[in-house]
């Protein structure tokens, strides 16, 4: 059965001076807030070995 690839939302609720550092982090990268957190739980789930890099023909 094929892997279901939908994305899913969810609420988090941070502190401001966690939403502030995260700002000025996604900024400094050139993301959104949503594309810095993301890459965030990414980079820790693979170098947790949760989940591995996708192959590029995948």
């Amino acid at each position: 059965m094929a892997k279901d690839n939908t994305t899913k939302s969810f609420v988090l609720r941070v502190d401001a001076e966690t939403m502030d550092a995260l700002e000025k982090w996604a900024a400094d990268e050139f993301r959104s807030i949503n594309g810095q957190l993301q890459w965030i739980i990414a980079e820790a789930l693979r170098k947790s070995g949760r989940k591995t890099k996708k192959k590029s023909n995948e």
